[in-house]
């Protein structure tokens, strides 16, 4: 008797036919970046989508479209531009990988990305499953993805009980999701676990009733639908604190171009009294603020601004902002420019920067 391997026993054409009969009936179709193989309409979303709500992502995927149109005309935009179409949602690692993958497309490929997901893989900021998803949707390939919401439904349905992303278990988890695939119908069944994750299999008050796979969820069948898929093990948020200044003269701010590298990298930003630092290290005086302005002209008048909290993935920064106006300008070079604050909508700024700076002037501003 022929003994069964590993793939054998974790294979099972009813789940995918499963999953592809409900994508067909009930999954999403009417996404702009569906109902297309254009490979680079499909990048751009899969991209954007990471770690990203859809509906964040709607506008900002058209506006990005209209003046990238092509990824020649992305490959060749300037930096500034591309982050400044990009400024707001956030994660910016994703829209420098993306300008540097557009380039290696242009270059290497002649702009047409690759079918083979092993190479679309080695592009910037292409993992695996991004890679299989966009070989999937654009030339039908048929490779297995495993992004948060494949995780979660995996480890529901399987009833899988340890944290999915410790690379033991992920690595089993890609075995069975090699194991599960379809031989035809890859776009349904890519489309539909995506789609399952988002819209029914949810973190919070899944809509079990609804689901396709609940005859064969084990989290269901036992009551663990809260528990599963396992959380990762908590640590403390580290904080930080940044002392920003906002240098105002004649109807323009002071703005600095960051490091294409680390926080808000590419960005432009506020320069910074004493970069991100402990919270626990004692608050800027207004004297050490008006002692760094000094450098950008003649120091009129220091106040503080109301103080702001901006969480990202690893820590959490508190902000001290703190207007400067200047009795004489002195000449920005360098990493420094002046922008009309009229037109700071238009600059390539982190989020919690441009919002502070579109907020000057507003009543209670001030702290």
């Amino acid at each position: 008797m022929k003994r069964l391997t590993e793939f054998d026993q974790l294979a099972d054409p009813t789940f995918s036919q499963a999953v592809i009969d409900w994508q067909r009936s009930h999954g999403r179709h009417t996404l702009p970046w569906q109902n297309t193989t254009d490979a680079y309409r499909i990048w751009l979303s899969e991209i954007m989508l990471q770690q990203t709500q859809v509906a964040a992502v709607l506008g900002y995927y058209a506006r990005f479209l209209e003046r990238f149109p092509t990824v020649q005309a992305l490959a060749e935009a300037p930096s500034e531009d591309v982050m400044a179409h990009w400024s707001g949602l956030g994660y910016y690692t994703r829209a420098r990988n993306l300008h540097a993958c557009a380039k290696r497309v242009a270059q290497d490929y002649g702009g047409v990305f690759p079918s083979d997901p092993a190479l679309l893989a080695e592009l910037p900021g292409i993992g695996r499953s991004t890679a299989a998803a966009i070989a999937a949707f654009s030339s039908g390939a048929r490779a297995a993805i495993l992004d948060g919401n494949v995780k979660r439904v995996f480890a529901r349905v399987f009833g899988i009980d340890q944290y999915p992303s410790e690379k033991r278990v992920e690595d089993a988890l890609w075995r069975r999701a090699d194991a599960l695939l379809p031989e035809q119908g890859i776009e349904s069944y890519t489309q539909g676990l995506m789609d399952l994750g988002a819209t029914l299999c949810t973190r919070s008050r899944p809509d079990c009733g609804r689901c396709p796979l609940q005859a064969r969820c084990v989290a269901y069948a036992t009551g663990r639908t809260a528990e599963l898929p396992i959380r990762k093990p908590k640590k403390a948020t580290p904080e930080k604190r940044a002392a920003l200044l906002v240098l105002i003269d004649r109807g323009q701010v002071l703005l600095e171009q960051r490091p294409g590298t680390g926080i808000w990298g590419g960005l432009m930003s506020l320069p910074e009294v004493d970069g991100h630092l402990a919270v626990d290290v004692d608050a800027v005086s207004s004297l050490e603020v008006a002692t760094a302005a000094a450098q950008f002209g003649t120091v009129d008048e220091v106040q503080a601004l109301r103080p702001l909290v901006h969480v990202f993935t690893h820590y959490k920064l508190h902000i001290a902002p703190w207007q400067v106006t200047l009795a004489a300008r002195g000449s920005a070079t360098g990493r420094h420019l002046w922008w009309d604050l009229h037109a700071i909508g238009e600059a390539p700024l982190p989020a919690p920067v441009k919002k502070l700076l579109q907020e000057l002037g507003t009543p209670g501003l001030f702290g």
